[in-house]
């Protein structure tokens, strides 16, 4: 986990965000990096995208996933790794929410909603899969998103 956090661009890309608001003092700034440095790590999770496209990017080549890191680890199957990493995605939802009800300002509520939004694309995104390394079901997806009404 704390190798995977590092390894994607979601602390760069919050980091913009987070900047592209106005501070008034570097001190703004300090406190705010304090603040949120756990909504950060927990955000930039990566169990989702391991675990929806670990089996294709084995099949291609690519290195160990965390599901194969478990299972290498402990010796569990990979129905029982996908069931552990699944409840640590699950405590890494409760954490956000107990960071999301412990926030003490109105700038860290925004923007622990827009890392919680991230947390949720990312997880639609490898719900069925790699939604990035097929655009078929991402095309599905946006096409009901956007054109498909809501019955």
């Amino acid at each position: 986990m704390d190798n995977a956090w590092v390894s994607i661009s979601s602390p760069l890309v919050f980091m913009h965000i987070r900047f592209s608001s106005p501070f008034s003092s570097t001190e703004g700034i300090l406190q705010w990096f304090e603040e949120s440095k756990n909504i950060i790590y927990l955000a930039s999770c990566r169990l989702a995208d391991d675990l929806g496209t670990s089996s294709d990017e084995l099949a291609r080549g690519d290195i160990s996933k965390a599901m194969q890191c478990y299972m290498h680890e402990s010796g569990a199957t990979e129905d029982e790794a996908r069931k552990y990493i699944k409840m640590l995605m699950m405590n890494t939802w409760k954490k956000l929410n107990k960071e999301r009800e412990s926030a003490k300002s109105q700038h860290l509520s925004e923007f622990i909603e827009i890392a919680m939004n991230g947390v949720r694309m990312t997880q639609f995104m490898y719900d069925k899969g790699d939604g990035h390394g097929r655009p078929d079901m991402t095309k599905c997806h946006m096409q009901s998103l956007l054109f498909n009404p809501i019955v």
